[in-house]
């Protein structure tokens, strides 16, 4: 592909022009030194890649390997790792790591750590505070501690650095990543702590969002009749994780009961950013008994962000006691999600409250003490120098008392009518023990395997799905869990009162667990992992309603499974929200006083199937309908003197459909009483007149994957390096769950035949190059719903139809 050649350099040229003509998209970063980045000779023009570098050998001599080491690519560029022990094993997946995504792994370690002013300017600040006060550092410090008190795993994580190092030292300025030539920096040396904030980053994508605050808010303008009744922890028709014939063969571990859960101190006017509540996947798993080869069946998407370079690599890892191949994470060594011969396993977030927020007291201004117990005690301050490019160091001093930082304070996240001090209590600022637990499933070869595993497995919480080669099925909802009294933490708690702390952790055998189910499947969708007769307190905000009811239809109805089924069943795009909600609204509608073009979308609403497919028009109209009906029916919650949130769509739709006579059935804003029929016709009008506007605003077709314009971002936002509107159907309800910038991140099926057979797509490329034809060559696959074959090699010799190039690293 010679084009190459030509097409990436313009590419780059385009990026640039945007990047110099739109600093700010950089956050006000300056201007590279030109001679240098616009050199030819190893400037950006020495980024371009071709596919005429393929079906090449090449052997490289490293420092710190113990013995040959053999790198095959084959043709998706899935490099396939052999090395003779587990020091070159994770030496050479580091290397490899750095070789294909250096910039991303050390931006990410940025974000985590809070140091973006250092790349940015001024405009990274806010976001760099953010982090600090949240104790992201803090955090991974304490996990970098336990991978230090374990030798062994301490070893792979050393050896993994030494790598990255390596190749880190191997560059000169032309062999340096794009971006680090726009931005004006280098890459710095890798070190363990910066694997722990890989990790630590994950963490708080999956663990880093809460409603507590927003719950006060509501509890204090409603009461606590209507907050109950708004914002029920269970409601009739969930389908949890683990179903409810589960009999829990343990005894509880005893909890105090609070009698005052909350700390009434003011409203919240704003929250701290968070990640997106939807942060998700779907995974599920079935026995040979439902498949037409007889072999288990696991298959799995992961709903991220989407962006470029993509949150994963795939990789093979092959050395003595493991040959296993899947997904990893750019920093951490291991296969994070994948299979061996033996086992495969899958993951979903398993939401649950492990974050809490306490109203702190303190003896005055200077935090040098607080209220607790009937008395004062210490704080320790942490002063943050964070370094801004272009700038001067901004100090922000972060206070710390035994619950955890004080994020909340009268320089952060006040107003002039309200100062809080909310101090946060998270699982993120306990040590995690995730590489344990990945080592152990890399190599495992039995469900006794898994078990062992998971007990190392502590945060994020996930559902972790399991099918082995001897016919075995397991789901697990994994995780440390704080041990709590019913309503605790669900609220600001008193930060000065010992009967609101933590009260230990539920045993970890005491985890929602299934085993060879009677249904022949397992199944998660980050729904409830159970439901309430589990005997101990369960809460999160943000728990799945649908994909995880149409994924136990699908696989209840299914028999003589393929690969192929479970293919359809990723791409699926059935609403069942709109299946449930549809039918009342149209019933609802004043037929007689609609004008021809309104009589026509009804129609076509009639005779919608519930698809949310790409090149559709009636999933635009219906998403305006059920966003303007909440807006009026929910207007209480429209407030700009505090924030809250609004019911959920599933508590709404049982709402309207139990209680159409409730009083909050009402336009809160208006002195009339309007009732239900009213609001669906209000809102259908407003539907219309939305949908008109959007055609007279854009020159594209009107379809739904044109309205919901699914983006694939530059982790920069450099907009040259990203992808824009790609044509996907699916909404964050469906299980092809798929938004504006989030979305199914990778999708992997796993057969259990001898050997294992499997197929994945994820939507970027392996290389996180732009230059490169395997950025983003991924991506039309994934947006298609096409699959590539991902094949676990017994050697390197093996499979020579299918390979590219090939690395042989060589003691130095």
């Amino acid at each position: 592909m010679k084009i190459i050649r030509f097409v990436i350099p313009l590419l780059i040229t385009s990026s640039l022009i945007y990047f110099l003509s739109n600093s700010l998209s950089l956050g006000g970063s300056s201007i590279p030194p030109l001679g240098h980045f616009l050199n030819p000779f190893e400037g950006f023009w020495q980024n371009a890649e071709s596919t005429e570098n393929e079906n090449v050998e090449e052997t490289i001599y490293l420092d710190g390997a113990l013995d040959n080491v053999e790198i095959v690519f084959d043709k998706n560029h899935v490099p396939h790792i052999f090395a003779q022990n587990d020091h070159d094993l994770y030496l050479a997946q580091g290397y490899v790591i750095a070789k294909l995504r250096l910039w991303q792994l050390e931006f990410q370690t940025h974000a985590a750590a809070g140091r973006i002013s250092e790349l940015i300017g001024e405009n990274g600040i806010r976001f760099d505070r953010l982090q600090r006060r949240k104790g992201m550092v803090f955090g991974a410090s304490k996990s970098l501690e336990a991978m230090k008190s374990d030798p062994e795993i301490f070893k792979i994580i050393a050896s993994y650095a030494q790598g990255v190092n390596l190749y880190i030292n191997s560059l000169d300025y032309k062999d340096l990543p794009i971006e680090y030539k726009l931005l004006n920096y280098s890459p710095e040396t890798w070190t363990p702590l910066k694997t722990a904030l890989i990790q630590q980053y994950m963490i708080d994508n999956l663990t880093g969002w809460d409603c507590d605050l927003e719950n006060t808010n509501a509890l204090q303008v409603f009461g606590e009749e209507n907050f109950n009744f708004l914002f029920p922890e269970w409601v009739e028709g969930i389908e949890p994780v683990v179903p409810s014939d589960t009999t829990w063969a343990f005894e509880p571990s005893p909890t105090s009961v609070i009698s005052q859960p909350i700390a009434i101190a003011g409203v919240t006017p704003s929250t701290i950013e968070m990640p997106d509540p939807d942060n998700g996947s779907n995974n599920w798993a079935v026995s040979g008994k439902k498949t037409k080869s007889g072999k288990p069946m696991l298959a799995n998407d992961m709903h991220l962000g989407l962006n470029l370079p993509s949150l994963w690599v795939v990789m093979q890892l092959n050395a003595p006691g493991v040959n296993v191949i899947g997904n990893t994470f750019t920093g951490s060594p291991g296969i994070v999600q994948g299979f061996n011969s033996s086992v495969a396993w899958a993951f979903t977030n398993s939401p649950r409250d492990v974050r809490d927020w306490y109203n702190i007291t303190f003896k005055n201004q200077s935090k040098n003490e607080y209220l607790y117990d009937s008395a004062w005690k210490s704080t320790t301050k942490v002063i943050e120098e964070i370094k801004v490019k272009n700038g001067s160091t901004y100090i922000d001093t972060v206070t710390y008392t035994h619950h955890g930082p004080v994020v909340y304070d009268n320089s952060f996240m006040s107003t002039s009518s309200s100062e809080n001090n909310y101090s946060l209590r998270w699982i993120g600022h306990e040590p995690s023990r995730l590489i344990n637990a990945l080592y152990i499933l890399n190599r495992a070869r039995s469900h006794e395997d898994y078990k062992k595993a998971l007990t190392f497995w502590d945060a994020p919480a996930q559902n972790i799905a399991f099918v082995s080669g001897d016919g075995e099925i397991a789901i697990t909802a994994q995780g440390r869990f704080p041990l709590k009294s019913k309503g605790q933490g669900k609220f600001l708690m008193d930060g000065s009162n010992p009967a609101h702390e933590w009260q230990g952790y539920i045993p970890m055998e005491h985890n929602a667990y299934q085993y060879n189910p009677k249904r022949e499947f397992v199944s998660s969708a980050n729904q409830h992992a159970v439901d309430s007769r589990y005997p101990y307190y369960f809460y999160n905000g943000s728990n799945e309603y649908y994909r995880n009811r149409r994924i136990n239809a699908l696989l209840d109805s299914l028999n003589n499974i393929t690969v192929e089924d479970f293919m359809t069943m990723q791409q699926d795009t059935y609403s069942i929200k709109a299946q449930e909600v549809l039918p009342l609204f149209l019933d609802s509608l004043y037929q007689t006083s609609l004008s021809d073009n309104e009589k026509r979308f009804v129609q076509k609403l009639s005779e919608w199937n519930y698809y949310y497919s790409a090149n559709l028009d009636t999933p635009i109209l219906f998403e305006l309908w059920w966003t303007n009906f909440k807006n009026i029916l929910w207007d209480e919650f429209d407030r700009t003197d505090l924030v809250l949130l609004q019911p959920n769509d599933f508590n709404t739709t049982h709402i309207i459909k139990n209680y159409p006579n409730h009083k909050f059935i009402d336009v809160a804003e208006t002195p009339e009483l309007e009732n239900l029929t009213q609001i669906i016709n209000g809102s259908f009008k407003l539907a219309i007149e939305n949908m008109v506007k959007w055609e007279d605003q854009n020159d594209s077709e009107t379809t739904w994957a044109n309205y919901k314009g699914t983006g694939i971002t530059h982790l920069a936002r450099i907009p040259a390096f990203s992808k824009s509107n790609v044509q996907t159907g699916g909404n964050g309800n469906t299980i092809n769950a798929m938004k504006s910038n989030w979305g199914p991140s990778q999708r992997l099926i796993v057969e259990m035949t001898d050997p294992p057979t499997a197929w994945f797509v994820y939507a970027g490329g392996q290389s996180g190059n732009p230059g490169s034809p395997y950025y983003d060559n991924y991506i039309d696959k994934w947006r298609d719903g096409q699959y590539m074959e991902l094949i676990l090699m017994p050697s390197s010799e093996s499979h020579q139809d299918q390979l590219k190039n090939k690395i042989t690293i060589q003691p130095k």
